[in-house]
């Protein structure tokens, strides 16, 4: 039954990790421009490009809760507490180390990025902190989170207040820089509680998933709360008042309108970007366990391997940009971009871009599905963290 339970999560991360890896090859390789969800710029179809990959980090987030729950049925408490400390902080470093290097190819460092990875780990070194506490306490405080951030939308900013900048890292972080001498910064482009507390939501959930738990009511419960996140997304975004610091507006064609309602706030993540992100996921997750064929089992491939294939897939989209570099005779020259290193004078159409998305996927299929019986066959410390 366990077994089961997990290849149905596996089955979404997966397909979410297929999708992200879109975002990630129009990040390298479209062409430079306003951001996507630019209203005023975009198109519908590269809006729904950005914006389905909305889905990427709090499904990534909220199945990092729910491993960790899982994991707790292998562990002693304390057992978990140290893995929990140990795994968030190798994530931390990843994005130091690795994710800063392949998005600015500079290595001197003189731009470190903080996203998803780091706030993944300071998550779970939260949760790690909670583990002694009721379950209870845990959902407590992640709903508390979840649904009140928003309150501090508001809030004054004073770039050079220690307490300010806290409140920025921690809760309203909006690309927020800090320098580090005259030639190096951190960008915080994930504020940590926010996304702790899908994480912490995720590790509560993870007791549906326990041996022993019925399919039935499991999948009733996860149907449920998803409907549920779904109308509380579309009652509050309708009313327009709480959830989001970015309100929608009518635009000059319907179509735009309802592109304005779903934009809602990533970073940092408003509680209605969660409750219309993690609404359908929750029905995905019920639906998942009854999933079959040749589409799922490609998603579980990928989804059993999911800090392998984040790398892997970051490299092999670096690897190929560059190489598209030299094929165009480009000098390697940078766009300007501060985060996403390009070289000027290189972009993809629209089309293009999902060609290489696929190519991308098709080609990581083999390397995965290795290193994911590798990882069954093998029961070597360090894979727990790979």
């Amino acid at each position: 039954m366990l077994k089961e339970r997990i290849h149905s999560i596996d089955i979404v991360r997966g397909l979410i990790m297929i999708i992200m890896t879109l975002d990630h090859v129009r990040d390298f390789l479209h062409y430079p421009g306003p951001s996507p969800l630019n209203l005023k710029t975009t198109s519908v179809i590269l809006f729904f490009t950005r914006w389905i990959t909305h889905f990427c980090a709090p499904t990534f987030v909220l199945l990092a809760g729910v491993s960790a729950s899982l994991a707790g049925q292998r562990r002693s408490k304390k057992q978990l507490r140290e893995f929990l400390i140990k795994r968030g902080t190798w994530l931390i470093l990843s994005d130091l180390l690795l994710i800063s290097l392949i998005f600015s190819l500079d290595l001197g460092y003189h731009v470190l990025v903080l996203e998803v990875l780091w706030a993944t780990g300071f998550g779970m070194i939260i949760l790690a902190l909670l583990l002694a506490t009721p379950r209870w306490i845990i959902a407590a405080v992640g709903a508390s989170i979840l649904l009140g951030h928003n309150l501090l939308d508001q809030a004054p900013t004073d770039p050079q207040s220690l307490a300010s900048g806290l409140l920025t890292t921690f809760l309203t972080a909006r690309g927020s820089v800090f320098p580090l001498g005259d030639h190096r910064m951190v960008v915080v482009l994930y504020s940590v509680l926010p996304w702790t507390s899908i994480l912490l939501m995720g590790y509560v959930l993870g007791n549906l998933y326990h041996t022993g738990f019925n399919a039935q009511r499991r999948q009733k419960f996860l149907k449920f709360a998803g409907l549920t996140l779904i109308a509380l997304f579309i009652i509050l975004r309708s009313v327009n008042l709480y959830g989001d610091p970015s309100p929608w507006s009518h635009q000059p064609t319907p179509s735009f309108t309802f592109l304005s309602f779903l934009n809602a706030t990533k970073q940092p993540p408003s509680l209605l970007f969660m409750c219309m992100t993690l609404g359908p996921v929750l029905v995905l997750l019920s639906f998942a366990e009854r999933l079959k064929g040749q589409v799922s089992k490609v998603c579980r491939i990928f989804g059993n391997v999911p800090y392998f294939y984040f790398i892997l897939h970051l490299c092999t989209i670096r690897v190929l940009n560059i190489l598209l570099i030299l094929k165009e005779g480009l000098p390697f020259k940078s766009n300007g971009d501060p985060l996403v290193w390009q070289a000027e004078g290189l972009g993809y159409p629209l089309w293009a871009v999902y060609l290489l998305w696929v190519f991308v996927v098709v080609t990581l299929y083999l390397p995965c599905r290795w290193y994911g019986k590798y990882k069954k066959t093998n029961g070597h410390w360090w894979l727990s963290y790979i």
